[in-house]
Formats: C-alpha cells, structure tokens, sequence
C-alpha cells in the first residue's frame, strides 16, 4: 500500500488550505484513514480520522469545528479541508492507513501504512 499526500502550503492565518492523500495498491474493504501532524521538537500528534465503510469520523480538540476529514471511496481518497487556520497548526502533515479502521483511532499504532507528508505553514 502506498499513501501519496498533497495540498500543503504556506497560507496567512485565518485561511484555508485542503490536504488529499490517495491511497494505492492492496488495501481492505474496511480500512480507516488518518491524519496526524507533527511540528519541529514536538512529538507526532492525531488530527482526524474516518472510516470507510461508515465514514465515521473522530476529531482531535485542537481541530474540532475549523477541520473537516471526508473520503471518496471511489478514488480511495481521503481528504482534510483546514480552515480558521492558525499559527500553531503549522506542521508536517501525515495520512495514515489502517488496514483495520472500524473505528476512527487516534492511536499511531493502529496504522500500518504512512504517506511521506505534506508542509503546512501559517503565517501570523
């Protein structure tokens, strides 16, 4: 399986930015996306994740109502729409996969697959 991210950038704060990760090659029928992120000297932290059968999702609190994760299972794509964006979300940006993603996790272990990442910076 690979994961290929894109749509970081450099956006002012306030502004939006839509992150995709198209997933590739032998995959499940229930698996789950996720995004973590991580900033310089901070550890790996979740941001978002779904499922694909349901398309439930799960929300990290620093995200909750300015991020939004949908998927298109027709394309095996995840996507993350980031709005209100703000300096503290600057960070590399992953997507995940987790070959079984019933729930939406946050847990890091419970993703078998990792994109390369994708830079994300805000202004102030």
């Amino acid at each position: 399986v690979q994961l290929q991210a894109s749509g970081g950038g450099l956006v002012q704060t306030g502004g939006s930015l839509r992150l995709s990760c198209a997933a590739s090659g032998r995959t499940s029928s229930s698996y789950g996306m996720g995004w973590f992120r991580q900033a310089p000297g901070k550890e790996r932290e979740f941001v978002a994740a779904i499922t694909r059968r349901s398309g439930s999702t799960y929300y990290a609190d620093s995200v909750k109502g300015r991020f939004t994760i949908s998927r298109d299972n027709a394309k095996n794509t995840v996507y993350l729409e980031m709005d209100s964006l703000k300096p503290e979300d600057t960070a590399v940006y992953y997507c995940a996969l987790a070959l079984q993603g019933h729930i939406p996790s946050s847990h890091v272990e419970r993703y078998n697959y990792w994109g390369r990442g994708t830079q994300v910076t805000v202004s102030s």
